[in-house]
């Protein structure tokens, strides 16, 4: 039988100017071959960025399209139908709005707070002024609250209309209040839990973000909520994936969820292993990273953490897993 010999992918990296770049080849350091870049600048570049690609002969665009971006790289997409993006571009649905996390969680039956959506002004007033309170009031336009800039709790009816006249947010995206004790990150590779950490609001309030004053600690994370957040990253069929879970008493709650997540440099390495990993068809070695692996990092002071890279658990074993 005559059998097609395996050929490496050429793996490009995609920038775009003015927007934080994720992934570095540095991050690939497993793959034996060059990695291309390519950079979008933005509007009007489509045609110039289309023939980039393809002269340097790419097979796999590795990089997150922000929220601005999205839908025009819907339509660079069906211009490189060869060309394989990573993650796809279906799984970076929920990376465009809040309003998209919440319909992807709504298709797949994930558990989120009660949300209404409101692109009618009128229907949206009428909603805030029989609605019970508090409520939190979010701007919907991409997938993070911004360190919480743009997440707002309102304790009635006169505050929720002051708010909606000043800030304008289109859609009006409102949620019931969370009783909520902290909120739970957790990142994925290949659908497998890398880190998770609790952020919890600073005593008297509610934001849990750390630019708030709110703290972190790794210990002692449910196995319910890996679960979730397990099942949550399979539905997106991303090849990696963050997910913030907001924890009240036994109720988890998704809240945030995306392929653009906020990571660790070691992490961001972690993902490189495992693209190379896939992407060679097991050529290389598959990252091995333990189960509750954060609980030990947790250990390090987070000022050093943030900057640490090549941090490995023992030597690398061959995957045989599904």
């Amino acid at each position: 039988m005559n059998m097609k010999r395996f050929s490496r992918p050429k793996l490009g990296l995609f920038y775009l100017d003015h927007v934080l770049e994720f992934f570095a080849r540095s991050n690939f350091k497993e793959w034996p071959d060059p990695i291309e870049i390519v950079t979008y600048h933005w509007k009007g570049d489509e045609d110039r960025f289309i023939k980039e690609v393809k002269r340097k002969g790419i097979d796999v665009l590795i990089g997150n399209v922000p929220a601005t971006a999205y839908y025009t790289f819907l339509e660079i997409q069906k211009k490189l139908p060869n060309v394989r993006f990573v993650p796809s571009l279906e799984s970076q649905f929920c990376n465009r709005s809040k309003e998209n996390v919440t319909r992807f969680c709504w298709q797949h039956d994930l558990p989120i707070p009660e949300t209404k959506i409101f692109s009618d002004d009128k229907e949206g007033l009428s909603y805030l002024q029989q609605c019970s309170y508090p409520r939190i009031i979010k701007r919907s336009y991409g997938p993070s609250n911004y360190g919480g800039y743009y997440v707002h709790k309102v304790d009635n009816k006169e505050e929720a209309i002051k708010l909606i006249k000043t800030k304008c947010y289109k859609p009006l995206y409102v949620q019931e209040c969370i009783d909520l004790e902290a909120d739970i990150r957790v990142m994925l590779i290949g659908h497998e839990p890398v880190c998770a950490f609790w952020r919890r609001p600073p005593p008297g309030e509610w934001l849990t973000n750390t630019s708030q004053g709110g703290s972190m600690d790794y210990h002692g994370v449910p196995q319910s909520v890996l679960d979730l957040a397990i099942k949550s990253s399979k539905a997106s069929g991303a090849e990696y994936w963050g997910v913030d879970i907001a924890v009240s008493g036994d109720r988890y709650t998704i809240l945030e969820c995306a392929t653009a997540f906020a990571a660790f440099p070691y992490i961001r390495d972690w993902i490189g292993g495992f693209l190379s990993w896939k992407l060679s068809q097991g050529e290389t070695i598959r990252p091995r990273i333990p189960l509750f692996n954060w609980e030990e990092l947790g250990k390090i002071d987070p000022r050093l953490l943030r900057t640490m890279r090549n941090i490995t658990f023992g030597t690398p074993m061959p995957y045989y897993g599904g």
